[in-house]
């Protein structure tokens, strides 16, 4: 009985063997006829590698698109002595050797010993239409997005029919409006009828952008309907870029505003509070910079799976560092020279050049590199506008510690306190308010809050000693534009300034436009010496 059951079992393992066996010699011939036609991509002229690239197209295999990726990026080499192509990286003089079926590293050899397959133009058009054929029936949705982008850029009039079968089957609206959009461009490149042409242009008139102007802009001097359609198209695409344009401007206006607001919202503090002239305000920002530096270094040393989260380690460092030099820069010089503007400007610019050559001689005077967390890295499209998620997380970042700190002035002791000094100092000295520790805790506050904006600076700047001098002179603008000691007025002031200079950049240049809002300010303040808005006191009035 024990024997009959061996010899069921012998028999049963036989017959899964030779289904195993079976089913892999299909897969196994298929591999081995690839890997011949991706190796006679080093066999012949152009001519005969663009006969190879088609033949490799009509396989379906997307298995042969990092060959074909590689022989456009001229990293595609052919041994010589078998005829072999690989994928090659440079490891010094030797070429590293990637199969290209596979994607695994073989090993290297000799530069000498191998033979780059060469490509000129017309055949870099086939294999973008060939590796735009490849992947649009592919499985990921991310393939077939790229691919249909691919056959855009290629204008690949024989592409038509295999998106038209691409179509056929999509089912993501996204990418089959890409591949309509691909279509489109294939026409207007191919030999179609003025009627297909017109609805090509439809398609791209819809796309709109600079690359479907591209694309439209030669068809201007076709006569007859065509070239009809084409100019109706360009002067909406056109119109649509200009406001979109616009629309970009008021985007980075933001963006640069929220900096400015983060720079310029501790000093609105300590000038609105204590008159106070703090040239070394810049040097507070450069401290915070620096902080997140320090942090990031540690964290690279010591607990690399925490670098996304530096930032949040680097925040309330920032605020610590900056805010306990700028309650020891109060104490120590600020306290004895109040009420001589003059002297208390000549000091504190005299400690922005103590606290620039400390960092200097700690850190060097060269760039230190701050890394950006993968949250903050990379852009997307909303509609026509191109967002950095680096900039959108500074605006919202800018918001909330603009909320934050109206939360503490409004809801909490010291910022009643600070409130009833800016309104009155004397009054509220007479009502038991220790106003010189007032006037401490609200220099450590500004200066603080001047650090936490030099941990969002450090991810769009470069982190450097002068850091600072290149906002301070902003800074001071937005404040006085705004209103001396009114947050609202930081606010509104930082974002006003911020698309002003934004929208003069284009037509005056970076240093011509700020000189121009500069000019604009000294007339406004002409107009309304206390800002945007004023603040309300009997103290102020007088």
């Amino acid at each position: 009985m024990a024997d009959e059951v061996r010899g069921n079992a012998r028999r049963l393992l036989t017959a899964l063997l030779l289904l195993i066996a079976a089913a892999a010699t299909p897969a196994l011939a298929q591999d081995n006829s690839l890997r011949d036609l991706i190796n006679a991509l080093g066999q012949g002229n152009f001519a005969e590698t663009e006969k190879q690239v088609n033949a490799l197209a009509a396989t379906g295999d997307t298995a042969a698109v990092p060959a074909l990726e590689a022989l456009a990026a001229g990293t595609l080499y052919v041994r010589e002595s078998d005829g072999v192509v690989f994928i090659t990286e440079e490891a010094g003089s030797n070429l590293r050797l990637i199969d290209a079926l596979t994607g695994e590293t073989v090993g290297e050899e000799p530069e000498g010993a191998f033979e780059k397959i060469k490509v000129n133009n017309k055949l870099r058009r086939v294999i973008r239409s060939a590796i735009g054929s490849l992947t649009l029936m592919s499985p990921d949705a991310a393939v077939r997005r790229a691919a249909a982008e691919s056959i855009f850029l290629s204008r690949d009039p024989e592409s038509i029919e295999l998106i038209d079968a691409a179509l056929a089957e999509e089912t993501d609206p996204g990418i089959a409006k890409l591949m309509r959009e691909a279509r489109a461009a294939a026409v207007l490149n191919s030999d179609a009828s003025d009627e297909e042409k017109i609805e090509a242009i439809d398609v791209l008139k819809e796309r709109g952008g600079r690359d479907a102007l591209s694309l439209l802009t030669p068809l201007l001097t076709v006569e007859g309907p065509v070239g009809e359609a084409a100019q109706a198209a360009v002067t909406t695409i056109e119109g649509n870029l200009v406001l979109w344009d616009a629309l970009q401007n008021v985007w980075y206006g933001l963006s640069l505003g929220s900096v400015l607001l983060l720079a310029a919202i501790g000093l609105a503090i300590t000038f609105g509070v204590m008159g106070v002239i703090n040239m070394a305000h810049g040097e507070m920002v450069m401290l915070g910079a620096y902080t997140t530096f320090v942090v990031q270094q540690v964290i690279r040393a010591h607990a690399p799976d925490l670098f996304d989260a530096s930032l949040f380690f680097a925040i309330p460092l920032a605020f610590l560092v900056a805010g306990a030099v700028g309650v020891a820069i109060e104490r120590g010089v600020i306290r004895f020279l109040y009420g001589r503007p003059l002297e208390t400007l000549l000091a504190t610019w005299g400690i922005s050049l103590i606290l620039q050559q400390s960092v200097r001689t700690i850190f060097g005077p060269t760039n230190q590199p701050v890394g950006t967390p993968s949250w903050m890295s990379g852009s997307f499209q909303l509609a026509g506008l191109s967002i950095t998620a680096n900039r959108l997380a500074i605006i919202v970042f800018a918001l909330a510690v603009f909320a934050l700190l109206m939360l503490v002035l409004r809801r909490t002791t010291f910022g009643l306190q600070m409130r009833a000094v800016t309104q009155n100092r004397q009054m509220a000295s007479a009502m038991g308010i220790r106003t010189p520790w007032v006037d401490a805790l609200t220099f450590g506050l500004g200066s603080g809050i001047a650090g936490i904006a030099g941990v969002a600076l450090s991810q769009i700047d470069n982190v450097s000693p002068n850091l600072g001098q290149g906002y301070i002179i902003d800074s001071f603008m937005v404040v006085v534009f705004g209103g001396v000691g009114n947050l609202w007025g930081t606010l509104v002031g930082a974002f006003t300034l911020g698309i002003a200079n934004k929208f003069l950049e284009p037509y005056a240049g970076a240093v011509l436009g700020k000189i121009l809002v500069l000019v604009f300010i000294i007339l406004f303040i002409q107009k309304r010496p206390r800002g945007l808005f004023a603040l309300k006191g009997r103290a102020v009035e007088a």
